[in-house]
């Protein structure tokens, strides 16, 4: 799961930058997968699009080792809610801090809900209340009622002067909630109150796969059920998405279903390669990244590490043209990473 986590985060930090450097610098037919590190207007998807969704695929997966533990430690059900709820909280306030504009301590400049740890925020803490007041083979369920009715209510629900079934970035009924909710806070883009429902039913796929983890299947058996979950996903999310849009930033449930698909197979390849073959070096370094993932995204909002490793390299980069781009990324990378090689190697890791 480190690995995995620190794999999603490497893109984020870094390692989208220095792959379009190395596009850049390569030149030809490589300049056709730049578009795969970039997030689509509106509608469709990008590799760049299925980031956010896997970690919060990821936040499911934890959901039932976490509970169980705390379970075992003899915590009462009351005390994991509001240890889910505390958390809940720290996440939507440092997402105001690094994406809302909370430091600038003016209202004109605030968003309140603007930032991914938003979405996670209230996907987790959704996802957290029914794993532990529902039985798990009520969790698929919940899911399939999230998603039917988000998308009834995309397609049904009219918005005032404009009609039902509106699915552009100005007139769909999610942005339309967003502004009466929000007022003067609001700001465009990714939809938040009705996409809960979609936030939740993603890290709820997590946790269907992380009760998957925690039964007595051989490892192998466990491997081929996400490999057969994953498909099934995806292929059910194309197929809805010939009625329902894969649209990221209104999080329609054919997105759910497309981009949990992709985080079942990434589940299963990491753990077929890392528990099964035993093949286990080659993650450290994204382990490395995965076990301080909160703080690492939380210093990349508030810090730019390309001018810090431009301290090092800025001086090269003119002579070094069109591989200036990829050397500036690869030495920001490779500061932040030395930095949480320095954090694992003191056992120093930061957890809400």
């Amino acid at each position: 799961m480190d690995a995995l986590r620190g794999f999603d985060m490497f893109w984020i930090i870094g390692g989208s930058a220095i792959i379009t450097g190395l596009i850049k610098a390569l030149g030809g037919p490589f300049e056709a997968l730049a578009p795969q590190f970039e997030h689509v207007s509106w509608e469709g998807l990008h590799f760049f699009d299925l980031i956010w969704p896997l970690f919060m695929f990821i936040v499911g997966v934890s959901i039932p080792l976490s509970i169980e533990k705390r379970k075992s430690e003899g915590k009462s059900k009351g005390s994991l809610h509001l240890h889910a709820l505390r958390r809940a909280v720290i996440l939507f306030i440092l997402g105001m801090i690094v994406q809302g504009g909370l430091l600038y301590y003016d209202l004109d400049k605030l968003y309140p809900c603007y930032s991914v740890l938003h979405g996670i925020a209230a996907g987790y803490l959704i996802a957290f209340i029914v794993a532990t007041e529902l039985r798990p083979k009520m969790h698929g369920v919940v899911i399939a009622i999230f998603l039917l009715v988000y998308w009834a209510v995309l397609e049904l629900v009219p918005v005032p002067g404009i009609g039902a079934g509106v699915l552009t970035p100005e007139g769909n009924i999610a942005t339309w909630v967003d502004q009466i909710i929000l007022g003067r806070f609001h700001r465009g883009e990714n939809t938040w109150f009705l996409s809960y429902m979609g936030f939740a039913s993603s890290v709820l796929l997590g946790v269907l796969a992380g009760r998957l983890l925690m039964l007595s299947y051989s490892d192998r058996t466990k491997v081929m059920v996400l490999a057969g979950i994953g498909t099934t996903c995806v292929l059910l999310g194309l197929l809805w998405g010939m009625i329902l849009p894969v649209i990221k930033l209104l999080w329609t449930s054919s997105f759910v279903l497309v981009s949990g698909g992709f985080s079942f197979l990434m589940l299963a390849l990491f753990f077929w390669i890392i528990e099964v073959k035993k093949y286990r070096r080659w993650a450290f370094f994204f382990t490395v990244i995965g076990m301080n993932s909160i703080s690492v995204y939380i210093a990349i909002m508030l810090f730019n590490f390309k001018l810090i490793g431009n301290i090092f390299v800025g001086g090269l980069l003119p002579r070094i043209r069109p591989w200036d781009d990829f050397v500036s990324a690869s030495a920001a990378l490779a500061i932040i990473w030395l930095l949480l090689f320095r954090m694992y190697r003191t056992g120093t890791f930061v957890k809400l």
